[in-house]
């Protein structure tokens, strides 16, 4: 019997099936899911999970929503990001918001499954070249931090009211009542340190475009 259950989540199956064969060689047994969904349902099922391995970028998912999504609802369970993005502050961000490691897509597989071991036994694994210690804007840290902090079906209405949707829309959309939706709206308000659902999805849309300008409230909004 398999010492590691291990959940590849990743919307392209060619990439999912390659990883998975990486893994072959390991002590652990590897499954697949296509979609955040798909890792629920997988969840649901069984808890037990000792590595999800995420893509920072599926259908349905906006910048680092799927992460704070994950983190969130399993924080138990550590998540390593795999991506095609090298980009060192986006990789940061990842640790900022609870990540175990950050794997390129490009790495080899004998590093692939190196870094894997590495943070089943509890550590870290960083790109070559990345640090921790780099500094960060202040009004980064404190929005990653705050962010961190939001449920998992607060991060939802949070990412529904970034696509625009209206309250009566949220609330169907996650079969929930308009007032639950009201009191979920008012504690991201507090949680991010916000004056209105405008700025709050300022704040998000600034996460994954990874600017940190004063909110200023939109007059045209």
């Amino acid at each position: 019997m398999a010492s590691h259950r291990i959940i590849i989540v990743d919307d392209h199956p060619l990439f999912r099936s390659a990883l998975s064969q990486t893994l072959a060689s390991e002590d652990a047994a590897v499954e697949e899911a296509g979609s955040l969904d798909a890792l629920t349902a997988a969840l649901e099922t069984n808890r037990d999970c000792d590595l999800v391995l995420l893509d920072l970028n599926m259908p349905g998912v906006r910048g680092f929503s799927g992460l704070l999504l994950v983190r969130a609802q399993y924080p138990e369970i550590p998540v390593m990001i795999v991506s095609a993005v090298e980009d060192p502050a986006v990789i940061r961000r990842c640790f900022d918001l609870g990540a175990s490691g950050y794997l390129s897509k490009s790495e080899t597989a004998a590093n692939i499954r190196t870094s894997i071991r590495t943070v089943l036994e509890g550590g870290l694994w960083l790109p070559d070249g990345i640090s921790l210690e780099a500094e960060e804007d202040d009004a980064q840290k404190d929005m990653l931090a705050r962010l961190a902090t939001l449920t998992p079906q607060q991060v939802r209405v949070l990412m529904m009211l970034s696509d625009g949707l209206m309250n009566k829309q949220v609330a169907y959309e996650l079969s929930i009542s308009e007032a639950t939706v009201k009191a979920h709206v008012s504690a991201i308000l507090q949680k991010l340190n916000v004056d209105s659902r405008t700025q709050a999805v300022i704040a998000a849309s600034r996460i994954e475009q990874g600017q940190f300008a004063p909110l200023v409230e939109d007059e045209n909004a």
